[in-house]
């Protein structure tokens, strides 16, 4: 069984094309997306016109922005929609950004985040340029770095939270189960948060025997740090996890017969 830990509605989502695709995977999100109150993020549409670039790092804070937006609002013409990854894109085209809008990493890039995103922005001039990074509560700064290196002004605003899920009696059981039969289970994590989420909900864990696929080096990173036994490296799509579960998951799993 393969644990897809996105928050929601992605992790259905993502359950959804991997079961079609053939794996058996079954959603237990560990983030859960709330809207933020940062004044700043209401403010921003008043001057959304004045920015070349809003950069936006998830669908979750693409949803959590937009609905902040003032009725009537429509995406300004010369302002640049900046996503980094597919989800990311596909949510703001749903909020109607215009596609032309959009620029997002190259769909071979082996990862989907920040570098990727400045591959498609480098070679743009950015001197006096405004740049509005919206974001949850923390992240990285590297964007924005190499953005005012350049000349650019930038800021930040926050549009959610990413807090610990309150999970119900289903999620409880599929989470027992995982703990009790780590060689029946995967976990497929897409945020170093959420690993840090399940041992804080399963604090005296031994995780040597369990296994993981990560679709960040650094995710990577997190999980032998807190002593995960096997880790996959994975590119962030449904393509990808679907040829890492038959090629090396899914053999590593008991028999039916075997498994308790």
């Amino acid at each position: 069984m393969l644990l897809v830990t996105r928050p929601q509605p992605q992790a259905d989502e993502w359950v959804a094309a991997l079961q079609a695709a053939g794996v058996a995977a079954q959603a237990l999100p560990l983030l859960r997306i709330e809207p933020a109150s940062d004044p700043a993020a209401v403010a921003a549409w008043a001057a959304i016109a004045a920015h070349r670039l809003l950069v936006f790092v998830s669908p979750g804070c693409v949803q959590s922005f937009f609905a902040l937006r003032p009725a009537g609002v429509a995406w300004p013409e010369r302002t640049l929609a900046g996503a980094t990854g597919p989800g990311t894109s596909r949510a703001l085209r749903e909020a109607g950004v215009p596609a032309p809008a959009i620029v997002e990493p190259a769909s071979e890039s082996e990862q989907f985040d920040s570098e990727a995103l400045w591959q498609r922005l480098d070679a743009r001039d950015w001197q006096g340029q405004r740049v509005l990074v919206v974001r949850g509560d923390g992240g990285r700064d590297w964007l924005a770095d190499r953005l005012r290196e350049r000349g650019a002004d930038v800021a930040f605003v926050q549009a959610y939270r990413r807090t610990l899920p309150m999970l119900d009696a289903a999620q409880r059981a599929l989470l027992a189960a995982a703990l009790a039969a780590p060689a029946n289970h995967c976990w497929l994590f897409s945020s170093s948060q959420a690993v840090e989420h399940l041992c804080a909900l399963a604090p005296q864990t031994d995780w040597s025997s369990a296994r993981a696929a990560a679709t960040h080096p650094r995710i990577a990173e997190t999980l032998r740090t807190r002593g995960f036994g096997t880790v996959w490296s994975v590119r962030p799509t449904v393509d990808a996890v679907v040829a890492l579960w038959k090629r090396s998951i899914q053999s590593t799993l008991p028999a039916p017969n075997q498994r308790r």
